[in-house]
C-alpha cells in the first residue's frame, strides 16, 4: 500500500526512474513518444503501479525480478516483451548463463515449445547486444 504522503505523481516519478534504469533510456523514450491519447492510461498504469509500485519495492532486487519476467514471460508467450526483458536482465547483472538456466528450467515447468521460443529470442537479442552465446 503507498504511504499516506505519498502521491501518485511520486510513485510514477520513482516508476520512470526504475523503468529507465532496468530497460534503458532510449526504449523508454520511444515507448512514450509513441503514445497516443488511447494508449496513455496504460503507459502510465505500467509506469506507476509496475515500475513505481512493484520494481521499486526492496525484498527482491532488480536482478531477481528479472530472471522472474523472463519465467513468466516465457510462460505466457509474450515474445516482444521477452526480448525487451532480456536486455533489462543484463542491465540489471543477471548473466547470460542465468538467463539460459531460468529459460531451461521453463521448459520443464510450461513446456518445451514455449521455452524454445524463448531460448530464440534470447539468443538473437544477445547476439545482437554481442554477448557470447
Amino acid at each position: 500500500m503507498m504511504p499516506p504522503e505519498e502521491t501518485h505523481k511520486a510513485t510514477f516519478e520513482r516508476g520512470l526512474e526504475n523503468r529507465r534504469a532496468v530497460l534503458g533510456s532510449e526504449h523508454v523514450d520511444r515507448s512514450l513518444a509513441n503514445v497516443t491519447e488511447f494508449s496513455r492510461p496504460i503507459q502510465e498504469l505500467v509506469t506507476e503501479y509496475c515500475w513505481g509500485g512493484v520494481w521499486d519495492r526492496d525484498a527482491l532486487d532488480r536482478k531477481t525480478r528479472s530472471l522472474v519476467n523472463l519465467a513468466m514471460l516465457t510462460v505466457l508467450n509474450r515474445l516482444h516483451e521477452l526480448g525487451i526483458h532480456v536486455r533489462g536482465a543484463l542491465n540489471n547483472g543477471a548473466t547470460v548463463e542465468e538467463i539460459q538456466e531460468v529459460l531451461l528450467q521453463t521448459a520443464v515447468y510450461a513446456g518445451v515449445p514455449a521455452a524454445l521460443e524463448s531460448f530464440r529470442v534470447a539468443e538473437s537479442v544477445l547476439k545482437e547486444l554481442g554477448r557470447s552465446v
